[in-house]
C-alpha cells in the first residue's frame, strides 16, 4: 500500500501591516458608502439668557411677596371671570361636597370605561357596520313616522316643548 501525506502551507504577505496609517483604496468600491457630514449645532441666541434670569427674578419677587403676606401686581388686579365666580357659588352652596365629588368621579369613570368600551367594539369585524345600518334603518323609520306628514311633525314639535317645560320648569 501506498502511503500519501499532505502537507499545509501557510504563505505570508512579506509587507508588515502598519496600524497607524489608515488603508484607503485608490477608487471607491461599490460596497463602500459615505456619509455626509452633519451641519454644525446653531447658534444659540444671546437673549435667551437675559429673558430666562428676568422671568427668574420676577418669579422670586411673587415668592418673596407671597412670604410676606403681600399680593402681587399680577395676581391682585385680575379676576375671576363671571363663570368662575358662579361655579364657585354653586361649590359654596352645596352642603355634601363629598357626595357632590364622588357623583363627579363616577360620572369621569363611567365616561372613559364607556369610551373604552365603544373603541373595542368598533375594532370587532363585523359589528360596526352592523351597527350602522341599525341607526340608518331607525332614522329612515323615524322619520317616516315623525316627519312626512304634518300632523305627525305637529305632534313631534309639541311632545318635545312639553318635555323641554318639563326639564326647565313654567316661566
Amino acid at each position: 500500500m501506498a502511503s500519501t501525506s499532505s502537507t499545509l502551507t501557510i504563505s505570508s504577505s512579506s509587507t508588515p501591516f502598519d496600524t497607524k496609517t489608515p488603508r484607503h483604496s485608490a477608487a471607491p468600491s461599490p460596497q463602500c458608502v459615505t456619509l455626509p457630514t452633519l451641519p454644525p449645532p446653531p447658534v444659540q441666541s444671546q437673549n435667551r439668557p437675559g429673558k430666562t434670569t428676568a422671568y427668574c427674578r420676577k418669579i422670586a419677587r411673587n415668592v418673596m411677596a407671597m412670604a410676606t403676606g403681600e399680593a402681587p401686581a399680577e395676581v391682585a388686579t385680575t379676576e375671576l371671570p363671571e363663570v368662575l365666580k358662579t361655579v364657585q357659588e354653586a361649590w359654596d352652596k352645596v352642603e355634601d361636597k363629598y357626595a357632590v365629588s364622588s357623583l363627579a368621579v363616577a360620572g369621569v369613570v363611567a365616561v372613559w370605561g364607556s369610551t373604552g368600551m365603544i373603541s373595542a367594539i368598533d375594532r370587532l369585524p363585523l359589528i360596526p357596520g352592523a351597527l350602522e345600518l341599525v341607526g340608518i334603518g331607525y332614522t329612515g323609520w323615524f322619520a317616516y313616522k315623525n316627519l312626512v306628514y304634518k300632523p305627525d311633525r305637529e305632534a313631534l314639535i309639541q311632545k318635545i316643548k312639553d318635555t323641554y317645560k318639563d326639564i326647565i320648569g313654567s316661566s
